[in-house]
């Protein structure tokens, strides 16, 4: 099996690229990303290119494509985070000019990593939100809205290639030693909403990254959510590392944090703050049906695995 993988030298390539080389049934992987991937095997090959710029031939006999390529909170754009069609341009644009030419090279799979932050975090969500429920990104959330157009676009195109399957993950919060920064901090920082405490879910990066290496052997298609259990309130996962709680109003968050974001990327858009206001669980039954999926880590175990600090300076997922 050749895979090809973008997006190979970000915070879950880090994790997934390693695993699938130790894979026995994949003979060659094909890792592409705009920053060099640090890793030598002779199963690897690895290009440094624009997703929006790959040639065809790059999908020459590959079997399947691992679509990872994305701006996971502006990071490495400097000023041009705030530039929404930059940040669209990268997302749906990269991500349509390198399925296409993959779907039309014959892959027989294609596995996009997609969020769970697709459905949004809205008052009328069901207790356990399946697959096929709405997608509704919250407003003005620039990479659930991105993630929701790439999929969008695969809904329109999968009628065109009848023969290949085609898998969304779609993963909550994804933390580890690789993670984004900020959902480190986030796990350190006191500040809490005041009022009910809605209930959020995260989940291990390995067992992300599982998820993708099964996904290319289950005789599946479709979306499939992951996330770890129990869901807990920030409130609750903060007392559980032992971290004081100072609970203000979130709109006083949110504005706070809309500053924060217009002043440093040490922070992520304001979407991911105003998730915190009504729960997204999402029910991963389908992951464990169809994929044979088991997260390794539960909730108290993700939040005690954490190391604080820790966390790669790459802003891609």
């Amino acid at each position: 099996m050749h895979v090809v993988v973008t997006g190979a030298a970000g915070r879950l390539g880090q994790v997934l690229v390693p695993l699938l080389l130790d894979e026995p049934a994949i003979g060659h992987i094909t890792a592409i990303d705009r920053r060099p991937v640090a890793l030598e095997h002779p199963k690897l090959t690895a290009l440094v290119a624009d997703v929006r710029e790959l040639p065809a031939a790059t999908f020459a006999g590959a079997d399947v494509l691992i679509h990872m390529a994305f701006v996971l909170m502006g990071g490495g754009l400097g000023r041009a985070r705030h530039d929404r069609e930059t940040v669209r341009a990268i997302n749906v644009e990269g991500s349509r000019r390198a399925l296409e030419p993959a779907l039309d090279a014959g892959l027989s799979r294609l596995i996009f990593l997609s969020s769970a932050a697709v459905y949004g975090a809205w008052p009328d969500n069901p207790p356990r939100i399946p697959e096929h429920w709405l997608r509704r990104p919250l407003p003005s959330f620039a990479y659930a809205e991105d993630k929701v157009a790439v999929e969008d676009w695969l809904d329109a195109l999968e009628p065109r290639v009848p023969d290949a399957r085609i898998l969304r993950l779609r993963p909550q919060a994804i933390v580890g030693p690789h993670a984004h920064p900020l959902l480190n901090r986030l796990l350190r920082q006191p500040f809490v909403p005041a009022g009910r405490a809605a209930p959020l879910q995260c989940v291990w990066e390995s067992d992300v990254a599982e998820a993708v290496r099964l996904a290319l052997f289950a005789d599946a298609r479709g979306a499939f959510n992951l996330a770890a259990d129990p869901p807990m309130s920030l409130r609750d996962m903060l007392a559980r590392r032992g971290v004081p709680r100072l609970p203000l109003p979130l709109p006083l968050i949110e504005r706070l944090h809309r500053l924060a974001w217009r002043a440093t990327p040490r922070v992520g858009e304001p979407g991911w703050v105003a998730g915190l206001r009504h729960g997204a669980v999402v029910d991963c039954t389908r992951a464990k049906t169809l994929l044979g999926w088991r997260p390794r880590l539960d909730t108290p175990a993700c939040l005690k695995a954490l190391v604080p600090g820790r966390g790669t300076a790459s802003g891609m997922a």
